[in-house]
């Protein structure tokens, strides 16, 4: 746990610094936790240690840690990875915060996994910053269709944009492609102000283009634990 705790505030005061250094208040960055593959304890250490974001790539390890650990006051669940349309209603009732809408199936799904009465499914749309159209992500010419469609969804609550750097590419000119695309998503629903972008190894990059929520893991849950 005190390695934890060091590893948390060594990143956090990164994220401090790389915000001051491109004149931003680092109270208004979001800092995510991705604990992928560890056990659904580190969440509670996190918790304790006021964590109280934190993310996951996959839907079934989502499900698993959201149940072992009940509900905590305050913590919100974001998931983060590539869904499937089968996976909507349990990645619904698992995530506060859905970074991975990338087409109108999946936010269709999404919409109608929200019962009578649920409380609107933040959502982000998530921007292909790569020239493979196979990767995850709408192309950002597809942008504005996406969020038309999106914003009309009854139950969901367009948030902003995602994307992921190319580790071929200089992550400051992906991340400004993803700010221009921030942009004209603001054109459409003028509220969708987040930005959810930046990884252990470019997160400062992601801050000076405007990142407002971070999605961090090894660097705080240190390195994951082998998959049986």
């Amino acid at each position: 746990m005190d390695d934890l705790a060091s590893r948390l505030a060594d990143v956090d005061a990164r994220i401090t610094d790389a915000a001051r250094a491109a004149g931003r208040d680092p109270s208004g960055l979001t800092r995510i936790v991705v604990t992928k593959f560890h056990d659904a304890s580190i969440v509670e250490e996190l918790y304790r240690l006021g964590v109280r974001d934190v993310g996951e790539n996959r839907q079934q390890e989502l499900t698993q840690k959201a149940e072992a650990i009940g509900p905590l006051d305050g913590l919100r669940w974001h998931f983060i990875g590539q869904a499937q349309t089968n996976k909507a209603r349990a990645i619904r009732s698992a995530a506060s915060v859905v970074h991975s809408v990338d087409r109108d199936r999946l936010a269709d799904a999404l919409d109608a996994a929200g019962d009578d009465g649920a409380t609107d499914l933040d959502v982000l749309l998530q921007v292909n910053l790569t020239a493979d159209p196979g990767r995850g992500g709408v192309q950002p010419g597809g942008l504005a269709a996406l969020a038309e469609h999106v914003a009309g969804c009854r139950t969901l609550r367009v948030r902003g944009v995602m994307g992921v750097a190319p580790l071929d590419e200089d992550p400051a000119a992906a991340f400004e492609r993803l700010r221009v695309c921030s942009e004209r998503l603001r054109g459409i629903v003028p509220d969708a102000t987040w930005i959810s972008a930046g990884m252990t190894a470019d997160f400062a990059e992601a801050i000076a283009a405007g990142a407002t929520h971070l999605r961090i893991g090894s660097a705080i849950t240190g390195p994951r634990p082998p998959r049986g």
